[in-house]
């Protein structure tokens, strides 16, 4: 009988979150936005894995001696057209050092087999313009650029600015 494969993917724990706070770090000095990170050990804790519905889920890549070598950052959005959940991946990252063994490709193998299990519609995240690379590496496993729209974002001041215009939700 053929043993099989440990496969290099696991789902992130609470154990993981100084990984997961470096791989951020390491991601954001790629993407040359090091000053933009705000989250911390402690934010990731009760974000990711001290509440009873995490608002994401990490799953980490480790080498055959067991080291996180990178992680996929994700979370469900939900399809009105398609009528299903869908994943949006927040970061894929894969240390320098650790690039050209596959973790990057089994991470997303691995968000594509958990869209599956929940008869997902769809698997989207966003790239950088400049980041031929990888958009090179997303190309090659199917993923096409959605050239027709636009990606939105309201942060900082302007999230209360808009919150004091609610008209506020019915309970």
């Amino acid at each position: 009988m053929q043993e099989q494969k440990k496969s290099p993917i696991r789902r992130g724990t609470i154990e993981d979150v100084p990984y997961i706070m470096q791989f951020i770090k390491e991601l954001a000095e790629y993407e040359k936005e090091s000053h933009k990170v705000l989250a911390t050990e402690d934010k990731l804790r009760s974000t990711l894995f001290e509440r009873e519905h995490p608002y994401a889920k990490v799953l980490i890549a480790e080498t055959p001696e067991g080291i996180p070598a990178g992680f996929a950052l994700y979370f469900y959005n939900y399809s009105t057209w398609n009528g299903k959940p869908g994943i949006y991946l927040e970061d894929l990252y894969v240390q320098s050092a650790h690039r050209r063994n596959n973790y990057g490709s089994a991470l997303l193998f691995a968000l594509a087999e958990e869209l599956v299990e929940i008869d997902g519609g769809r698997l989207e995240w966003s790239v950088l313009k400049w980041n031929t690379p990888s958009i090179a590496f997303y190309k090659s496993l199917g993923a096409v650029p959605m050239t027709e729209w636009d990606l939105m974002r309201v942060d900082g001041d302007k999230i209360a600015a808009l919150a004091k215009r609610s008209p506020g939700i019915n309970k």
